[in-house]
C-alpha cells in the first residue's frame, strides 16, 4: 500500500530525519570531549569522511527509490540529505585544515598539491560548495530550472572523485573492502539514473 504522508506528517518526518542525521556528529563530539578515544583525530577524520559518503549514497538513492516505490514525496527529503553531505564534508575538510595544518593555508595548499588523494578530495569538496549554495528555492528561481539542473549534475563528478579519494586513502593500508563497496553502490545508483534518463529519451522518439 503506498504511503503518502500529509503535510503535517511530512514535516514531522523532516524533523526526525534532521535529528537522526545529526546523531553521528553528536556521537563524535561526545566521545571526543569525554576523552574516550585513543586516536581522536583519526576517529573524527574517518567518521566525517565515512558519513559524507553515507549521505552521498543516500541522497543519490532518493530518485531510484522514488521511481521504484512511486513515493514522490521522497524528493522533498533530498535537499536536506544533500545538505548533510556538504555538512559532513565540511567537517571532514575542517578537521584536515585545523588539526593537520592549524589553519595554515599555505601549508594546506602544499599538501593538496603534493598528495593525490587529498587533491581529488579537495576538488570534490570545492564542487560541493556551489551545490550547497544553490540548494534553496530562491536560487532555483534565480538560476532557472534548466541551469540549476545542469549545475547539480556536478554530483556525477563529485561521487566518483569521493570514491577515488577514499580508495587512495585506504591504499596505504591495503584495505580496499570499503572503497569497493562504496564504489559499487555509487556505480549502481548513477547507472540507474542514466538508464532512466536514456530510456525516457528513447521512448519519446518516434518509431
Amino acid at each position: 500500500m503506498p504511503f503518502n504522508p500529509n503535510p503535517k506528517q511530512l514535516g514531522k518526518l523532516k524533523v526526525l530525519l534532521f535529528l537522526l542525521a545529526l546523531l553521528p556528529f553528536g556521537r563524535m563530539v561526545w566521545l571526543t570531549l569525554t576523552g574516550q578515544l585513543v586516536e581522536p583525530l583519526e576517529f573524527i577524520t574517518r567518521g566525517t569522511g565515512d558519513w559524507t559518503l553515507y549521505f552521498l549514497c543516500i541522497t543519490l538513492a532518493v530518485t531510484p527509490l522514488r521511481r521504484l516505490s512511486k513515493w514522490n514525496w521522497l524528493i522533498k527529503l533530498r535537499r536536506m540529505l544533500g545538505l548533510y553531505v556538504f555538512f559532513y564534508a565540511f567537517l571532514h575538510f575542517t578537521t584536515f585544515l585545523w588539526f593537520d595544518h592549524f589553519f595554515d593555508l599555505a601549508e594546506m595548499w602544499k599538501d593538496v598539491l603534493k598528495r593525490p588523494f587529498i587533491t581529488v578530495g579537495f576538488i570534490a569538496f570545492l564542487l560541493l560548495i556551489p551545490l550547497a549554495v544553490t540548494s534553496s528555492n530562491a536560487m532555483v528561481r534565480r538560476l532557472g530550472g534548466k541551469r540549476w539542473q545542469w549545475l547539480h549534475r556536478l554530483v556525477y563528478l563529485i561521487a566518483p572523485l569521493a570514491i577515488l579519494h577514499f580508495w587512495w586513502m585506504k591504499a596505504g593500508k591495503h584495505n580496499f573492502a570499503q572503497p569497493i563497496l562504496f564504489g559499487v553502490i555509487v556505480a549502481l545508483l548513477l547507472a540507474s539514473r542514466l538508464y532512466w534518463r536514456y530510456s525516457k529519451v528513447l521512448a519519446a522518439k518516434p518509431a
